[in-house]
């Protein structure tokens, strides 16, 4: 269970930066219809869903790590 854990939270880690990447590099307009801040002929980026997701990553990894560490008496 604490294995699969970990590896779970390492991989939904790995899809929230590449979620980040995707909105930091990608206009409104040109995000697919499915995700949250799609806009229709919108040039900005949604900068604050990209910190979001990229600190979200951040805490899953942070997450793993400490679970994957020696285990305590």
């Amino acid at each position: 269970m604490n294995k699969t854990l970990i590896w779970g939270a390492a991989v939904v880690g790995v899809i929230c930066l590449g979620i980040s990447a995707l909105y930091f590099l990608t206009p409104a307009g040109s995000l697919p219809g499915f995700m949250p801040g799609f806009e229709t002929g919108v040039t900005t980026v949604h900068v604050k869903h990209a910190i979001g997701a990229l600190v979200l990553g951040l805490a899953l990894f942070a997450f793993a790590w400490f679970r994957s560490g020696p285990k305590r008496a």
